[in-house]
């Protein structure tokens, strides 16, 4: 029993890691980069702890592996520590993504669970022309 319980735990260890949502933690240099390079971003306000957001990021990862191709970043502003940035964006609570392309912000939502307005709201996004 003890070993199935281990190799059980081996394996959601390895498919979440496999699964787990490619983010990168906000910094503004690297927003401005990416802005003044036209890309897509996804700022992603998130809470660990946030049931919503945890509902969110699978949705980001269902997408992401339906559109292998299609390329945006996502930063991730922490609610909990970067209050500076939480006030910057105006989200009113965690679970606030906001998009852009370049400097162009497209789309700002609270928490929005639907996939089919996450993905709609990317896929406009990725096929905008600045």
């Amino acid at each position: 029993m003890k070993y199935l319980i281990t190799t059980l735990a081996l394996f959601l260890g390895i498919t979440s890691q496999a699964y787990a949502l490619d983010k990168e933690a906000f910094d503004n240099a690297r927003f401005e980069q990416l802005q003044a390079e036209n890309q897509v971003i996804l700022v992603d306000v998130f809470a660990p702890w946030c049931s919503t957001c945890a509902q969110q990021q699978k949705l980001l990862e269902q997408y992401r592996q339906q559109n292998p191709d299609k390329q945006f970043v996502i930063l991730e502003v922490d609610f909990d520590t970067d209050k500076n940035w939480v006030t910057h964006f105006r989200a009113p609570r965690q679970s606030t993504l906001i998009l852009y392309r370049g400097e162009h912000r497209l789309w700002f939502s609270v928490a929005e669970t639907r996939y089919d307005i996450i993905a709609n709201a990317l896929d406009e996004a990725l096929g905008e022309t600045f």
